[in-house]
């Protein structure tokens, strides 16, 4: 069995995104959420931070979602936290390019806001990953 989800490091730059993920995350969903509004700001706040999961949004100035899940990959104690993508862009082959790069799962945009944290805790529990590395 999975460990329990506690805390999420969620990466969007969209203001408005944030703010409604996050009243979802821990209203509905009972997390603890740290929110970055870039990459640039997720590599500096993961290694302190820690949490159970990344969610990444996919298009992002700067340092887009899957680079910046490329570099927590490489930084101490990140290496093995599982990490969910949201994105419009969920043609099958990109579906299947995130799953590839060891994604858990990808939520689709725009998301319900309500059955959000039960999405992203349907993918935690599903995950084989999950149990094996963390």
């Amino acid at each position: 069995m999975a460990q329990p989800l506690k805390r999420i490091l969620m990466v969007e730059d969209e203001p408005d995104i944030r703010a409604v993920a996050l009243l979802a995350l821990e209203r509905v969903g009972g997390f603890e959420v740290r929110m970055c509004e870039n990459g640039f700001e997720a590599l500096e706040v993961a290694p302190e931070y820690l949490p159970d999961l990344f969610l990444l949004d996919v298009m992002m100035p700067g340092l887009d979602g899957v680079s910046t899940l490329q570099k927590l990959r490489l930084l101490e104690g990140c290496a093995t936290i599982p990490a969910i993508f949201m994105t419009a862009k969920v043609q099958r082959h990109e579906v299947e390019g995130y799953l590839a790069l060891g994604a858990i799962g990808v939520i689709p945009k725009p998301f319900n806001p309500m059955g959000l944290a039960g999405d992203i805790r349907d993918l935690w529990n599903h995950s084989s990953v999950v149990g094996e590395t963390r």
